[in-house]
């Protein structure tokens, strides 16, 4: 125990941390490598550079393992990298007030964090000064109104840890009821829905339609049916960038991404992308 409270953080933030004024959610990673060990051996990224424009929808595929998390990791600074720079709208994040960066960034995760407490509380995290109005507001963009307004209490009603008393489908959507009070500037989506049945995914993926309008989002896609509406995709193998396009330029390759829809049996057709003529 008193190893692990003398454990001082690796991330550290600057003495004189900037806090810009604004954020438009450019990103760019310039020739980011990055080792867990910090010593550059067993390294998960290599060379990595990519520009995202601001409002852009970007996503990440590749096996698991291949680095797609830490990649995601990196920009909210839970590490910092072994070499390179990550840079949002041209500023260093390594000289950003830590927490103006995390702010600006929100994660909605495959697995739902909910704590013990009301639906309120747990969607205040997102903003803990925002009122009753905000909250329910919050709720109907998520489209998570109405199954709230069914519980005895509605927005006060109380839920078991890790929300075990909801459904996922309602789980999700009351942490995404959260990121809507956040309001950040920049969304990073962990595959959102692949764990929710049919029904739920529909109203999920209407109110994360709504939530990346006119935020950059950065999506880490493990199934390839959450893809037919980013305008850019990156692979992501062993640790490099091995390709990058429009999804229809990546099926017409036929390179690394083509085999992996293949094997994947993807929903969509492959038609779809390559009309009769």
């Amino acid at each position: 125990m008193l190893e692990f409270f003398d454990a001082q953080p690796s991330v550290v933030e600057a003495k004189k941390a900037l806090v810009p004024a604004h954020i438009e959610g450019q990103i760019e990673y310039r020739d980011v490598s990055f080792s867990y060990a910090g010593d550059g051996h067993h390294r998960v990224l290599y060379d990595v550079s990519f520009l995202v424009d601001p409002g852009s929808q970007v996503a990440f595929v590749g096996p698991s393992g291949a680095g797609k998390s830490t990649i995601m990791d990196l920009l909210s600074r839970f590490y910092d990298p072994s070499e390179g720079q990550i840079c949002i709208d041209g500023v260093d994040v390594r000289t950003m007030s830590l927490e103006f960066l995390r702010k600006n960034i929100g994660i909605v995760m495959q697995d739902t964090i909910l704590f013990s407490g009301t639906i309120a509380e747990n969607v205040r995290l997102g903003n803990p000064d925002a009122s009753d109005n905000d909250v329910l507001e919050a709720l109907a963009s998520a489209y998570a109104l109405e199954f709230v307004e069914q519980l005895p209490d509605g927005f006060n009603s109380s839920i078991a840890e890790q929300g075990k008393t909801l459904s996922g489908g309602q789980r999700q959507r009351i942490a995404l009821a959260r990121m809507f009070l956040k309001n950040p500037r920049i969304i990073i989506l962990d595959e959102a829905t692949s764990a929710l049945d049919t029904e739920s995914e529909q109203y999920v993926q209407q109110a994360l339609s709504e939530l990346r309008a006119g935020r950059t989002t950065l999506i880490i896609a493990h199934h390839f049916t959450t893809l037919k509406d980013v305008e850019y995709i990156y692979v992501i193998d062993q640790g490099r960038i091995v390709e990058q396009g429009s999804m229809s330029d990546l099926l017409a390759a036929e390179g690394v991404f083509r085999k992996m829809y293949e094997s994947q049996g993807a929903m969509l057709a492959i038609d779809d992308y390559f009309p009769a003529q």
